[in-house]
């Protein structure tokens, strides 16, 4: 199964008099980048809490929100109004020195560190648990999400590979014509600039196996069609992180595909690799996006 590198995951859940919410968003990414946003006394825990989530998403720029709201009016939350004042009066100045517009400068002023805070300064037991508990179900709906998106994807490369396959099969009828082909060109160019009467035969059939061995493309159809069916195979095994070995087969695939080319000395093999090439290159869009 494959899992897809975008995915959202979100959870909501009450405490005595709060909400606790979890949301967890992540896009395509080489590496693993994680931004977290978490209310000020919940930092004691950030360490954890980064564990937990790096190692469930394993790969992806993701960011985690937590987010805390009270029930019962505003009795444990206060607005900063100083720190408020003093943001709203910088940003000001310096959107009149720069010419630009205010915005919803005051929705992006609550949403900074320290603006908006609780008046604890720290979490027991069981407000832990809580969000653990929370962000558990954040992070399984969030598994559920990309496993939805990896079902998609693999059923498009799927797809693709066989078409790869599909036109590798096309090729064997046009590798004797152009070799045909190829002969009657330079047995044509021969009698041209030499005469048929001075041409050696015994020389003539030596440059035509050089040639031969030169135009010889099955070492190629064959690395190409195992390196397609270990692509294939390597999608089915039960690893969670696959991308990065499906990148370096389709790589793979692709040198056998540009050689190809290289040797086909044919338009219509030639055709086949163009199609070969504009499969492969939508396969590597989306291995860009697997785990």
């Amino acid at each position: 199964m494959l899992l897809s590198m975008t995915g959202y995951g979100r959870a909501t859940n009450p405490f005595r008099n709060k909400t606790i919410m979890v949301e967890i968003r992540s896009l395509n990414s080489k590496y693993s980048d994680l931004r977290i946003k978490i209310p000020q006394h919940y930092r004691e825990h950030e360490t954890v809490l980064r564990r937990i989530v790096t190692d469930g998403t394993q790969r992806g720029k993701v960011d985690l929100n937590i987010e805390l709201k009270s029930l019962q009016g505003d009795d444990e939350f206060g607005l900063n109004k100083p720190l408020f004042r003093r943001y709203y009066e910088e940003l000001s100045t310096l959107g009149e020195d720069l010419k630009m517009e205010k915005g919803d400068l005051f929705q992006a002023i609550l949403r900074i560190p320290n603006v908006v805070s609780s008046g604890l300064e720290s979490i027991d037991e069981e407000e832990w648990q809580a969000l653990l508990d929370t962000l558990n179900e954040a992070m399984e709906n969030f598994r559920k999400f990309r496993e939805t998106e990896g079902q998609a994807l693999a059923a498009d490369l799927n797809e693709r590979i066989s078409i790869i396959l599909e036109l590798l099969t096309q090729i064997p009828p046009f590798e004797q014509e152009r070799i045909e082909k190829l002969r009657q060109r330079l047995y044509q160019n021969l009698e041209d600039y030499l005469g048929k009467e001075n041409i050696d035969e015994n020389r003539f059939e030596q440059e035509i196996l050089f040639y031969l061995e030169k135009m010889d493309i099955n070492e190629e159809k064959v690395r190409l069609e195992q390196h397609c069916k270990f692509f294939l195979e390597e999608m089915g095994k039960k690893a969670k992180s696959k991308g990065r070995k499906l990148s370096f087969i389709s790589q793979e695939i692709g040198r056998e595909i540009n050689t190809l080319g290289a040797k086909a000395y044919s338009s219509d093999i030639q055709r086949l690799v163009v199609g070969m090439k504009d499969e492969l290159e939508k396969i590597k869009e989306q291995v860009a996006n697997i785990v």
